[in-house]
């Protein structure tokens, strides 16, 4: 029997009841063992078989690799100190030939030294010997979390390049605030009324406005978008009428404009609370006769054109404060949309963090494979006053200062860092001033317990305190009834 059928053997004989996959025809995630002691290699096949992994195991580097290429797997579980090769040289050897592996390497010298000469060679985490068994679940954990957001970074990117390929307009979000507004587009997409888009800036108005283009039956014609509130009144009119020539100084020719380009499609008229009293007579003009003239010109001119008006400003207001038509404000408002704010769809934030960071990362050639779970929650948490845009903003410049494969907290801005604390301690009751060293302490530890995925001892160094302190004090919030997570 090969060396490679002997590891298999043990491997598949363990616990076979206990590891049968729970949907029929799904395969369980896989794991290689490898270290040199067969009693403790034997206990880590029967604890992960047990856990409902798919194990295999190898005594040495060599035989590792050679299960590797024959036997694919999620994550490289290895000794550090090995014979013929050790752990450190396996997991360099591994990730050539497989990127996208988790490796966790096992040591009996467990200090700070040993662990970032561990994550330079490629390693997602260390286990320190002898081994606790709750601290190997977890850390499996976490690694096929990070595998899982690793593939789904690809995935990503994938998906990317397939859309740039395309013309169609997608919305990323799956909360209820999105699933309405995708519903409300899909209703009034093929009608021919007019629509007023109305939100917050940064919230995807233009975003929706091609939506609705592309899901019209216009979608082959035009789509035009005209920014109201960047053109002084003259180049405005010209803008969205044309011009005969000698119409003004330096209009040596007859040009077209937005509408004749629009003709057949739509004219996306964004900040239309802009505009001033004159456009607004002449814009009320055409949407209710269909015509108009060039400016300079006397031919009355009609086109078939959907217009699509887009404000951030309260336009009931203006109509009430007399600097907008009401007259108009009912043309333009026939059908209503209105863009959710980023924080009214918190939900949606993490999926648009990934999306924003394979985007940015195939455009400045960064290779981010992990977002770390600490920056998802601190985007959660912030209020996104600039909306979807600022969120982009954000996640452009921390991609850009990222050198390396994972995205952490110190690449974001930092008073985003600063304003989502301050949430954060507001929701949890701790103000500065005002609270307690005591109360301080108990947040800064629950924090970074829960950042570190419940580790006591990356907690420890951390916070710069002892192992045994952070304990303590976790038993001691328990016993007080605080919910600590684990």
């Amino acid at each position: 029997m090969s060396a490679w059928s002997e590891e298999m053997s043990v491997a598949s004989t363990v616990s076979a009841e206990k590891v049968a996959p729970k949907t029929p025809g799904a395969r369980r995630r896989r794991i290689l063992v490898v270290d040199d002691e067969p009693h403790a290699r034997r206990a880590l096949v029967e604890l992960l078989s047990d856990d409902g992994y798919e194990v295999a195991s190898a005594g040495d580097g060599f035989k590792a690799l050679g299960i590797l290429r024959e036997w694919p797997c999620e994550v490289l579980l290895t000794d550090w100190r090995m014979p013929v090769m050790d752990g450190i040289t396996l997991i360099k050897k591994a990730r050539e030939e497989n990127p996208q592996l988790g490796c966790v390497v096992m040591t009996a010298f467990g200090s700070v030294e040993s662990a970032v000469e561990a994550m330079k060679a490629g390693a997602d985490d260390y286990l320190t010997k002898p081994l606790n068994f709750d601290a190997v679940s977890l850390v499996l954990a976490r690694a096929m979390d990070r595998i899982e957001e690793r593939r789904e970074l690809t995935s990503l990117r994938a998906r990317n390049a397939e859309q740039r390929a395309q013309t169609r307009t997608k919305i990323l979000g799956s909360s209820p605030p999105v699933q309405s507004l995708v519903a409300m587009i899909d209703q009034v997409a093929g009608a021919r009324a007019t629509v007023m888009i109305t939100g917050e800036s940064g919230t995807g108005k233009e975003l929706i406005a091609r939506m609705l283009h592309e899901k019209s039956g216009r979608v082959d014609k035009p789509f035009v978008r005209l920014h109201c509130a960047a053109l002084a009144e003259s180049l405005l009119e010209s803008e969205l009428f044309g011009h005969e020539r000698g119409a003004f100084t330096g209009a040596n020719a007859r040009r077209e404009g937005r509408f004749e380009e629009a003709d057949g499609g739509t004219l996306f008229l964004d900040e239309i609370g802009e505009i001033s009293p004159t456009i607004q007579v002449k814009l009320l003009r055409f949407l209710q006769q269909r015509e108009f003239e060039r400016v300079g010109g006397n031919k009355t001119i009609s086109v078939d054109v959907r217009v699509v008006a887009a404000t951030n400003r309260d336009l009931e207001a203006e109509v009430k404060a007399g600097r907008f038509r009401e007259d108009l404000y009912f043309r333009l408002n026939v059908i209503h949309i209105q863009a959710p704010p980023l924080r009214a769809r918190p939900g949606d934030v993490p999926l648009l963090a990934r999306h924003f960071v394979a985007k940015y990362a195939q455009e400045n050639a960064r290779n981010i494979e992990e977002v770390a779970p600490e920056v998802m929650s601190t985007l959660e948490r912030y209020d996104w006053p600039g909306n979807v845009r600022e969120l982009e903003n954000v996640v452009e410049r921390a991609v850009v200062m990222t050198d390396g494969t994972r995205l952490e907290l110190r690449h974001l801005p930092a008073e985003l860092l600063r304003q989502s604390e301050r949430g954060l301690l507001g929701e949890l009751g701790v103000q500065i001033p005002g609270s307690s060293l005591a109360e301080i302490e108990r947040h800064a530890i629950l924090r970074t317990y829960e950042a570190t995925g419940g580790s006591s001892a990356e907690t420890a160094e951390m916070l710069g305190i002892s192992v045994r302190k952070v304990q303590y004090r976790l038993r001691e919030y328990r016993e007080a009834g605080v919910m600590v997570e684990d």
